[in-house]
């Protein structure tokens, strides 16, 4: 096996451009469990934790940028947490902190995990995902991104180098209140049974809101979005408790669970719907509401 440590972004490219199958190693937290049990094989490797150019986060003409190396405990520390909530509720659900401190945000996007934690997050909040090829540079939204279990839209040679976010939504409450909240099998270090992403937009009066391992990708929840979003009294801030109970019902019904090791199809249906209905709920608790 031939390993190769970037010391730039370039290097990676070009590596990726001639040796066809290269895979990427980020933090190396899902990487290294399928090497260890046997289910890859890779011949070729490109570790990219040292480059600069994937770190960090920063505003840029309008959007969040977060780089592809971006860690879960850096997701987690103001002022992005500030920023970003929902983000940092998901960040802290994952793993133990040694894993927070070597898985990256484009791990988590590449690896494409039904119950990746970040993941309904990221389409809760409108993200686009940038890729970068050898000559060319795509654009596409997380849902486009993420098209199956485990599948991308990743074309060979392309790495994932940072997800964008309107600004609109990341500048916190009141004016946006985001929530995550995840259903395991236990309170910590677990993969998760269901999650529920929520953004709601008062500045922009809308609702949006995410599925997580309630499908084989992130479901975003058109009917229930646009239930709460007709019903909500906008300028009271308020939401009747058959509407929070309609949005939690529609949420539910969005759902493309599965019966699996870890629950029932029923289950995951259950929990989104209580998920998504607490969630809205806890978002009209927060700041900038009246009671």
């Amino acid at each position: 096996m031939t390993v190769t440590v970037a010391a730039s972004l370039d290097e990676v490219l070009e590596v990726l451009e001639a040796r066809p199958g290269a895979e990427i190693l980020a933090g190396g937290t899902d990487f290294m469990v399928e090497v260890n049990f046997g289910h890859r094989r890779p011949r070729s490797v490109v570790c990219v934790s040292r480059l600069p150019e994937l770190r960090g986060w920063r505003e840029e003409g309008g959007e969040l940028v977060l780089g592809a190396g971006l860690t879960y405990t850096e997701m987690m520390l103001p002022p992005l947490a500030e920023r970003l909530p929902a983000l940092a509720q998901a960040a802290r659900t994952v793993g133990s902190p040694q894993i927070r401190n070597a898985g990256t945000l484009g791990g988590n996007l590449a690896t494409a995990s039904p119950a990746g934690d970040t993941l309904p997050v990221l389409a809760a909040l409108d993200a686009v995902v940038v890729l970068r090829r050898w000559g060319g540079e795509r654009r596409m939204p997380v849902g486009e991104f993420l098209v199956g279990p485990k599948r991308t839209a990743l074309l060979p040679g392309e790495v994932v180098t940072e997800a964008r976010v309107p600004v609109g939504l990341a500048s916190g409450p009141p004016a946006v209140c985001q929530e995550f909240l995840k259903v395991g099998t236990r309170n910590a270090m677990v993969i998760a049974v269901a999650s529920v992403a929520l953004v709601v937009d008062w500045v922009g009066r809308r609702v949006r809101c995410a599925l997580g391992s309630a499908g084989p990708a992130p479901i975003r929840a058109r009917e229930a979005e646009a239930r709460a979003e007709s019903s909500m009294d906008w300028e009271g801030r308020r939401l009747a408790a058959a509407d929070l109970d309609a949005f939690g019902h529609l949420a539910g019904e969005a759902a493309r669970p599965i019966d699996d090791h870890r629950s029932t199809a029923s289950y995951r249906r259950h929990a989104v719907t209580v998920c998504a209905r607490r969630a809205l709920e806890r978002a009209m608790a927060g700041p900038g509401w009246t009671a």
